[in-house]
C-alpha cells in the first residue's frame, strides 16, 4: 500500500510562496501518477494539478495555472507543489494524491491514496 504525507504548509501574506511536499512510502513512487487536490471549509474537494509518471506531462485547473507548478522528484520518492504569488482564494487543506492508471481526466474517484492533507492560509 502507497502511504502519502504531506507537509510545508503555513499562513503567509498574499503574493508569496509557498512549497508543498508529498513523501511517498511504501509502493514504488514511480508508478503513479500523481495529484493535488485541495479543499477549503465548505466546499469540496477540487483538483489543483497533476503530473504524470511516464512522461512527466502537467495538467493545472484554471485558478491555478500560471502560479503553481508539480514537480516530482522520483528519485526521493516526492511530490512537490510550487506556489506563487498565492491568493486568499487559495486558502484549502491541500491534499496529495495517486492513481496507477491515468484516463486524461481528473477526477477524485479516480485517484486510489491519498495523504492527510496540509494547511495553506492566505490572508491579504
Amino acid at each position: 500500500q502507497l502511504q502519502l504525507v504531506e507537509s510545508g504548509g503555513g499562513s503567509v501574506q498574499a503574493g508569496a510562496s509557498l512549497r508543498l511536499s508529498c513523501a511517498a512510502s511504501g509502493d514504488i513512487f514511480s508508478l503513479y501518477h500523481m495529484g493535488w487536490f485541495r479543499q477549503a471549509p465548505g466546499k469540496e474537494r477540487q483538483f489543483a494539478a497533476a503530473i504524470n509518471r511516464i512522461d512527466l506531462s502537467t495538467a493545472y485547473a484554471d485558478p491555478v495555472k500560471g502560479r503553481f507548478t508539480i514537480p516530482r522528484d522520483n528519485a526521493k520518492n516526492t511530490l512537490y507543489l510550487q506556489m506563487n504569488s498565492l491568493k486568499p482564494e487559495d486558502t484549502a487543506l491541500y491534499f496529495c494524491a495517486a492513481r496507477r492508471s491515468h484516463s486524461g481526466t481528473y477526477f477524485r474517484y479516480e485517484y486510489d491514496y491519498w495523504g492527510q492533507g496540509t494547511q495553506v492560509t492566505v490572508s491579504s
